[in-house]
Order: C-alpha cells, then sequence, then structure tokens
C-alpha cells in the first residue's frame, strides 16, 4: 500500500494512506502491522541428547525418544520438526492395490512370508524380530533378532 502511495506521489497525486486503505476496503492497522514474533529457535542443550539417541536407534519415534530421556515429549517433537527429522504421516485411506487372485500353497515349500516385529529386549532396548514361515504349513522356517529395524534382516533369517 505504501508503495501505492509513492508511486501517486511520483506522478503528482497526494493521496493520504486514510483514502487508499478507504478505497480498497482495507484497514489502516493491516497496512502498519509488523509481526513481532522471533522465528522458533530450538535449544542445543535438549537437541544434543536427542540426536545422539536417534544416532544409536533410528527407529525412534518422538514419543520413545521423549520417554526414555525424560524430556516433555511436545518438546522433543518440536525439536523433530525444527531440525527436519520427523517423518511425515501416511495420507489416511486406502491405498491402491493390484487385482489378483488369491495366493495360495498347495505345497510345502512353494510359497513363504516373512514379517517384522518390535521387541523389547530390557538392557538392549528396542529390538526388531524377523520371520519367515511357510504358507502351506503355517511353520516357522526362521527367525533373526535385530537392533537395526531393516527391512534386509528379514534376508538373513531365511
Amino acid at each position: 500500500m505504501t508503495s501505492l502511495q509513492q508511486g501517486l506521489r511520483a506522478d503528482g497525486f497526494e493521496v493520504s494512506m486514510v483514502k487508499l486503505c478507504r478505497w480498497f476496503g482495507v484497514a489502516r492497522r493491516t497496512v502498519y502491522y509488523r509481526p513481532t514474533k522471533a522465528p522458533p529457535r530450538v535449544q542445543e542443550v535438549l537437541a544434543v541428547p536427542v540426536k545422539d539417541l536417534l544416532e544409536a536407534e533410528p527407529s525412534f519415534g518422538y514419543r520413545a525418544v521423549a520417554g526414555l530421556l525424560g524430556i516433555n515429549k511436545n518438546t522433543v517433537q518440536r525439536i523433530f520438526q525444527l531440525k527436519g527429522w520427523q517423518v511425515r504421516k501416511r495420507p489416511i485411506g486406502q491405498r491402491p492395490r493390484i487385482q489378483a487372485l488369491p495366493s495360495v500353497a498347495y505345497r510345502p515349500d512353494e510359497r513363504w512370508s516373512t514379517d517384522l516385529c518390535r521387541v523389547w529386549g530390557g538392557k538392549d532396548g528396542w529390538l526388531s524380530l524377523a520371520l519367515v514361515i511357510d504358507c502351506h504349513t503355517r511353520e516357522l522356517l526362521g527367525w533373526h533378532l535385530s537392533r537395526s529395524g531393516k527391512a534386509s534382516t528379514a534376508c538373513l533369517s531365511a
């Protein structure tokens, strides 16, 4: 609005800010408003232990980190957001699936299934348990316990 007023002044027309605001239907206080809120800052005293724990256990979320460090979970979540460590939430709803016939195993060793789950390991913290199951006999073919949550853990158990 001030640049418009200066442009009119340069063309030889002196128009007050009151008139300009009335013409455009804008309140004068919005023209002069300057935001005073400072950008959010992270306290490094809190961010350092959070970063160390995330490097040790990369699969932890803000709730697990807050619980283990004894810090307010909202503070930890804010640190995650400002530092860019937070994983974005998946969209709600069904993902598109391929239309196919149901897969059935007619004999053993024809089709296997894998699954990963988290298990509390006491002193070791959260561990990932990978299982390999025969789809015909429902027999457990192999398993592997790991500190990392990587999907390649399932390859080691087969």
